[in-house]
């Protein structure tokens, strides 16, 4: 009779114990699994930040809900008040906390890059040699030679402890969501590759300062294809030249590269900054129009020509103050 209150005793205890928070405030504590933790460090760890009072017991009560293996790595705000039972049930959800990464429109490789570093989840030049690695581009299924122009500009939430791998893969993913295979129709329709329609668009949306001017933009460069006429969009001169300072000079616009559209006819060799949902639609669904030419009007609008005359006018009064 002695032993079985002994044991009844006990068993309350750990009841108790099991349901009883280890601080009374409701304060967050940023709480961290790393890849590779055993159920003793991070019980250990739960008691040495005050979030349970007894890691031994914590370690058992995991193992009789058969949770111990089932704990995923990453950062979790836990209050300060949750009893054990409650912080096991946290962890077991995996609802680890997540942090905000934004890519705007018309950023290219070595931009992202830096975005994500300074996020915290990898650093610049592993994201830009995987961006790089053929094996890598392969497997994501893209058609080019590098990650430029597929890496879709979004909002993205993701653990701390996400892998490069892992955030490089969720924007193509998301490219290829944005970009649906009726798309692919269109582009396969107007006679374009992937590469090409992403080319193309890459340099809409760094020509375009306002979003409604992007179909007209749009209507120029497939114009000028149409003629075979020179792109002669300065966004390449700048992505392909190492030299460039801030400033278009004529011995940029001369330099010959495998991006510079005032010395080659077509498409650059690849995209150079990554388009957005609209400038995409926009490549595929062009205003109609006769426009052959644009220019700044310093206001981020443009003016728009359909003859070099007409061009060279706009030009004098807008870039040169005639």
């Amino acid at each position: 009779m002695a032993g079985g209150l002994i044991f009844g005793g006990s068993g309350f205890w750990v009841w108790k114990m099991l349901h009883t928070p280890s601080a009374a405030d409701d304060s967050q504590v940023v709480f961290t699994i790393h890849p590779g933790q055993t159920l003793k460090q991070i019980a250990a760890a739960l008691e040495s930040r005050g979030l349970v009072s007894d890691a031994f017991l914590f370690t058992w009560y995991a193992r009789y809900k058969k949770a111990g293996t089932r704990l995923p790595a990453g950062e979790y705000l836990l209050p300060a008040n949750l009893t054990p039972v409650q912080i096991l049930e946290q962890l077991v959800k995996g609802k680890v906390r997540l942090y905000r990464l934004t890519i705007p429109e018309g950023l290219n490789m070595d931009e992202t890059a830096a975005l994500v570093a300074a996020a915290g989840f990898c650093d610049a030049k592993t994201f830009l040699d995987l961006c790089t690695d053929q094996e890598f581009i392969a497997a994501l299924s893209v058609p080019s030679h590098t990650l430029e122009g597929f890496l879709f500009p979004d909002t993205y939430f993701f653990p701390k402890s996400t892998a490069c791998r892992r955030v490089i893969k969720k924007m193509v993913n998301t490219f290829f969501t944005v970009f649906t295979p009726q798309w692919q129709e269109r582009a396969e329709t107007m006679g374009f590759t992937l590469q090409e329609i992403v080319t193309l668009a890459s340099m809409i949306e760094k020509e375009a300062g306002i979003a409604s001017e992007r179909p007209l933009i749009a209507s120029v460069f497939h114009n000028r294809l149409a003629k075979k006429m020179r792109m002669e969009s300065d966004p390449t001169v700048i992505y392909g030249d190492q030299d460039f300072d801030g400033r278009i000079r004529t011995r940029h616009l001369r330099r010959k590269t495998d991006y510079n559209t005032y010395q080659m006819h077509g498409l650059p060799k690849g995209p150079i900054a990554s388009p957005g949902a609209k400038a995409l639609e926009a490549t595929l669904f062009p205003a109609q129009s006769d426009y052959l030419f644009f220019v700044s009007k310093n206001d981020k609008t443009h003016h728009f020509s359909k003859t070099l005359t007409e061009h060279n006018r706009a030009v004098r009064k807008y870039q040169l103050n005639q």
